[in-house]
């Protein structure tokens, strides 16, 4: 046996060795599942080894069990099982073996093997994850692009909406200076606050865009370079490069700081690198890079949009306006929007208006379109995207187009061309039509204050705009995933995004056709407290939730649809189901976000909605098995379904996922609900659940 490292096995004064400790982390980004699963399955093979094991889940709403600066001192391996970023820098000097969560549940022997022999951690370099077998893993790039948005998203919503409610509350039409709120007022102050929640997320996006990539020492260079980027004066420009060149920075600054960490350094300078001489060197170098190199572009191309614009203005209003929409759309911020915005400001002051009635027809398309594509398609966006979808409705009404910008910035190649699109379509719109706008702003707000002629035009304009790009979005999105996931499949969202119950990786059979729908949240095992279970008659399991009446030994579906539809009509049954249809129809559109099948032959389909009047868990067996895209590939033959109202898709719902989940890492629990001779027996294992 390979000796493990960290301090060696001791021995007790008869010279007895102690057993072998390892440590473990499980956690996958999208839901608890696969999280306790993986962590059950590799406590269950250390113990059968005689080796002690502590595990740390860190599920949807937080991390439990968590390993102390004790249990990493006196471990001797440390095993990751994780498809989401884990902390490594409290892990120096001890062997960390990362694998993907799905290899914590299929080969927990085999990892508890492998970790005697994996690499020492150090602060020098981060493990790369061995996922054999683990399924297909989004790329390191994309992984950190979603954790940037993630954080970045309060701070557009938060600041969006401030800005928004002190326009419409506090704000008036004025010519000399667009919507205008009075400097001493209360709206004043609300409207600064949302400000500077506007002029952090830039800088949110980069920086943690590059400590997804380079950790820690990567946070600080990230922001510094997020904010220069954002910052046009710093490199002569009018306007930043706004979150294009947040994307950007971020990357440079998270992979510079990689390629630091490489650089040998004598044993003293160690333990300064990360928190002073990588963080300075990284940001000196980032800063003036953008500065010097990247700046200079931005502000040539700000200037010469600016005179071929000028160029244009004898040219077709239609083509005029549907340029001006291209580039409003782009960037939303940047400077190719700067550019156009600035050209309609600036020829108010001339008498000629219908160039800024062109420009404000686009503005609120891009946050409006997007808005709307959550609403129409909802099972392409996690339910986090579905709230910065509403939010962003809201800010597009007030001419707030940077309430896109998380939707871009996490699918650029999908919404930057669907914005444009609608984009054009409204300025070209407003453009035929002379719409004119007396007012550097544009939304519907200032049609509302009575800033723009051609009001009814101004709207068509705006409305066809944004269903151009909702429309188009949905598309593109759709196909994506398709193309990611295989033919009729569609993946989920965004790490980070929504909890669901499934990891990445798993593939999802989608029924065709599926109507849209939200995502089950997922759990976390503080939410468990033990479920009342006294079986009595034909109650009692999941507090009631499961009984004798949505319990059948024998399903008839032979696909996961007609499986679906067939466990909705048992749910039925409890009298607590009031549209057994949108039931349905829920559940098919969770099992697009990501498969339900867990492996072992189970499947936990669910559904949030009010569809049903109180929560409700049935359970029914299929001989035969029913294919449900599961990990390990094994078909269905045990299969959950839970449903709970909105209302209670918080704890309660989290409660049941996480006891189901445990429970059903029992072999002995699942070979007993497999061979239960009628729904009574099968009752009685279940109640078996704490």
């Amino acid at each position: 046996m390979t000796s493990p490292a960290g301090p060696p096995p001791t021995g007790s004064g008869d010279g007895e060795r102690r057993r072998l400790k390892l440590l473990a982390v499980t956690a996958c980004p999208t839901g608890i599942a696969h999280t306790y699963m993986a962590a059950e399955k590799l406590a269950q093979a250390a113990e059968s080894r005689g080796i002690d094991m502590k595990v740390e889940t860190q599920g949807s709403i937080g991390a439990e069990n968590v390993l102390d600066d004790n249990d990493v001192n006196t471990a001797d391996g440390i095993i990751v099982a994780a498809d989401k970023d884990v902390d490594l820098s409290r892990f120096v000097g001890k062997r960390v073996l990362t694998v993907g969560v799905a290899e914590g549940i299929h080969h927990p022997e085999r990892l508890i093997e492998r970790v005697r022999s994996a690499p020492v951690h150090t602060q020098a370099g981060s493990i790369k994850p061995a996922s054999e077998n683990g399924g297909k893993e989004r790329s390191v790039g994309y992984k950190a692009l979603m954790n940037g948005v993630s954080y970045m998203i309060p701070f557009v919503v938060v600041g969006g909406l401030l800005i928004a409610v002190s326009l419409s509350l506090g704000g008036h039409t004025d010519p000399s200076g667009g919507l205008v709120i009075p400097k001493d007022s209360f709206w004043m102050d609300v409207n600064n606050i949302g400000v500077i929640g506007f002029t952090l997320m830039v800088p949110i996006l980069s920086g943690y865009i590059a400590y997804a990539i380079g950790d820690r020492p990567a946070l600080v260079p990230g922001m510094i370079g997020g904010w220069i980027a954002n910052t046009g004066s710093l490199y002569d420009s009018k306007a930043g490069a706004g979150f294009i060149g947040a994307i950007v920075t971020g990357f440079l600054a998270g992979y510079l700081v990689l390629w630091i960490k490489k650089v040998r350094v004598p044993k003293f300078v160690r333990p300064i690198m990360p928190i002073i001489v990588i963080p300075i060197l990284a940001t000196t170098a980032l800063g003036l890079f953008f500065i010097y190199v990247i700046g200079e572009p931005i502000s040539w191309v700000f200037e010469h949009l600016t005179d071929w614009l000028s160029g244009m203005t004898g040219t077709s209003a239609i083509l005029l306006g549907a340029i001006l929409g291209l580039m409003i759309a782009f960037d939303m911020g940047g400077p190719v929007n700067k550019t156009a915005f600035l050209f309609g400001a600036g020829l108010i002051a001339t008498g000629n208006q219908t160039v800024m009635g062109m420009c404000a027809a686009a503005i609120p398309v891009m946050p409006l379109g997007q808005g709307l594509a959550t609403l129409i398609r909802k099972r392409l966006y996690t339910e986090q995207e579905r709230e910065t979808g509403l939010a962003s409705l809201f800010m597009g009404c007030f001419g707030i187009s940077e309430g896109a910008i998380p939707f871009a910035a996490a699918r650029p190649a999908q919404v930057i061309p669907a914005n444009m699109l609608g984009g054009a379509v409204a300025g070209a719109i407003a453009g035929q039509a002379g719409v004119e706008d007396a007012v550097p702003h544009g939304g519907p707000i200032v049609a509302v204050l009575g800033a723009v002629s051609g009001v009814p035009m101004f709207f068509v304009a705006v409305v066809i705009g944004t269903v151009v790009t909702a429309l188009t979005t949905v598309a593109l999105v759709d196909i994506s995933e398709r193309k990611r996931r295989g033919v009729s499949v569609v993946g989920g969202g965004p790490v980070g995004a929504e909890p669901a119950l499934v990891g990445v990786g798993a593939g999802a059979v989608v029924a065709q056709q599926a109507p849209v729908g939200s995502v089950a949240a997922g759990a976390s095992a503080s939410a468990a407290e033990p479920a009342s279970a006294e079986v009595d008659g034909r109650d009692a399991v999941l507090s009631g939730y499961l009984t004798e009446q949505t319990v059948k030994v024998s399903l008839d579906a032979r696909d996961k649809e007609a499986a679906i539809r067939e466990m909705a009509g048992l749910l039925a049954r409890s009298g607590k189901v009031a549209d057994g249809d949108e039931l349905v129809r829920t559940a098919l559109r969770r099992e697009e976000q990501g498969t339900t099948g867990l492996g072992e032959e189970i499947a936990i389909p669910h559904a949030k909605t009010d569809a049903v009047t109180a929560p409700v868990v049935g359970f029914a067996r299929s001989v035969e098995g029913v294919e449900w895209g599961s990990l390990d590939g094994t078909k269905a033959k045990l299969v959950f379904m839970i449903a709970v109202p909105e209302a209670a898709a918080g704890d309660e719902h989290l409660r049941i996922l996480a006891l189901l989940s445990r429970k059903l890492t029992d072999a002995g629990f699942r070979e007993r609900l497999t061979t239960a001779a009628d729904e009574a027996v099968v009752l009685g294992v279940l109640g078996e659940i704490r």
